[in-house]
């Protein structure tokens, strides 16, 4: 298997995965989402900060690269005593043979204390039970292209996108309607296809070279 081939989690974009238990009366619900930078990772820890902002902790653990892989992850115990709940989460994720990966675990703390111990399997258990169900395809080879239209064709850059199942890295419209984007090897043939025809040919669209 080349070292680019492996699982990532399946869902779609800004997609989030969930599991909950509820150990000794403290509920602990995992969030787990695709993540392919420490930016993403640290964007979407801070969605979940938000949405649970009234929980006792938001722990968390992303590794940004390959299964097993170190180059790219962090973690945090958010309060809790060092060591019982960013270390074990992230290990459960580099242990998992999945890829590109982030979880947050929320608690609601019930009143009942849990100790270290049970605080390391509370917290890996957490990942480990949304790893379970957890719905992961091998990662695609994606090329990246400029694409520049006439600002009213943005639309169907857009939908064009959406179909090829593609993302926008960046965009400018201080011109024409400008987009980097990634598509999927296998829809790029079509994605230029679909964009050339509806434009008549206007559209200006340039792989790029890694």
């Amino acid at each position: 298997m080349a070292d680019d081939s492996y699982l990532v989690p399946n869902l779609p974009e800004g997609g989030i995965h969930r599991a909950e238990e509820t150990i000794k009366r403290s509920r602990f619900i995992v969030s787990l989402a695709r993540v392919s930078s420490p930016e993403e990772a640290k964007a979407f820890v801070d969605r979940i900060r938000i949405e649970h902002a009234g929980a006792t902790h938001n722990c968390w653990a992303w590794n940004a690269g390959a299964p097993g892989t170190t180059a790219q992850i962090g973690a945090s115990d958010d309060g809790e005593p060092k060591g019982t709940a960013g270390r074990p989460m992230l290990t459960a994720l580099l242990h998992s043979g999945v890829g590109e990966i982030a979880a947050v675990v929320t608690r609601y703390y019930g009143g009942i204390l849990l100790g270290t111990g049970g605080l390391v399997r509370a917290y890996q258990g957490s990942v480990k039970l949304g790893l379970e169900t957890l719905p992961t395809a091998m990662k695609e080879d994606m090329l990246r292209f400029v694409v520049s239209v006439e600002p009213h064709y943005a639309s169907d850059v857009e939908h064009f996108l959406r179909l090829a199942r593609g993302k926008i890295v960046s965009s400018d419209f201080r011109f024409d309607a400008s987009y980097e984007v990634s598509v999927p090897k296998g829809e790029a043939e079509a994605f230029e296809r679909h964009l050339t025809e509806v434009t008549g040919g206007e559209a200006l669209v340039d792989r790029l070279e890694d």
